[in-house]
């Protein structure tokens, strides 16, 4: 049975941590939303379910349904291999991914730092102040600290947790693609100082399965709408 994955069509957003995930594993999913009237379908789950999910992205495994992005992981990565089995390693593992939902949420308010029902153009020098201090001192605290755990990682640096890959380093190669895309040039600066985090990236990127992802209609481009969004006046 496939696992059905809820979130918006046109974007990669938060769910594009869960379809790394499910691509990585060769698990059959559907993205339900961009199937014919899936929309309508995802919505139709947020009003209807007993235990709603607060947004998208979630998940539905039979009746099963799990919301947020580091909890849909957490169940993905004991079920898939992608995770430690012992619970230290279990729950260290969930630990660095709800960091990696940090980093995006601040990437997010870059871009929209008074209120998400404003546009863009309504808050633009409110997004200038926030962009600075996000380009300046957060990208390089958030990198600086994944560049850590690599390198004191007793199995070895090339994974954040243990021997082999977890849903962490795909999400950690999420966030790295995400701030090449829309801050490119404080993006380069910072991966001048974390090479560990910028070799995770590429290896990630070599994976069999994920680079045939990376080159499949399956993986939605980058875009304005999405939680990382390039604008030139933002990256200095």
């Amino acid at each position: 049975m496939s696992y059905e994955l809820y979130y918006w069509p046109s974007i990669q957003g938060r769910g594009e941590f869960v379809r790394l995930a499910l691509e990585e594993a060769g698990a059959a999913y559907v993205d339900v939303a961009r199937e014919p009237e899936g929309l309508a379908a995802m919505m139709r789950m947020i009003d209807d379910a007993e235990r709603p999910p607060f947004a998208p992205p979630f998940l539905k495994d039979g009746e099963t349904i799990i919301g947020q992005s580091a909890a849909i992981l957490l169940y993905l990565g004991a079920r898939h291999g992608l995770a430690p089995k012992d619970p230290a390693g279990g729950l260290w593992t969930h630990q660095i991914q709800l960091t990696i939902a940090d980093v995006v949420a601040e990437a997010h308010d870059t871009h929209h730092p008074v209120g998400v029902g404003l546009t863009y153009e309504d808050q633009m020098s409110e997004a200038l102040r926030r962009a600075r201090e996000f380009r300046d001192s957060r990208i390089p605290k958030f990198l600086n600290w994944f560049e850590t755990i690599l390198a004191r990682n007793p199995a070895g640096d090339g994974h954040l947790v243990g021997r082999s890959l977890t849903y962490v380093d795909l999400s950690l190669f999420q966030v790295v693609e995400g701030l090449a895309y829309a801050f490119p040039r404080a993006a380069r600066r910072a991966l001048k100082d974390t090479p560990r985090v910028a070799a995770l990236h590429a290896a990630v990127a070599r994976r069999p399965r994920i680079e045939a992802y990376l080159g499949s209609l399956r993986r939605i481009p980058f875009n304005q709408e999405g939680i990382f969004r390039h604008y030139p006046e933002l990256d200095a």
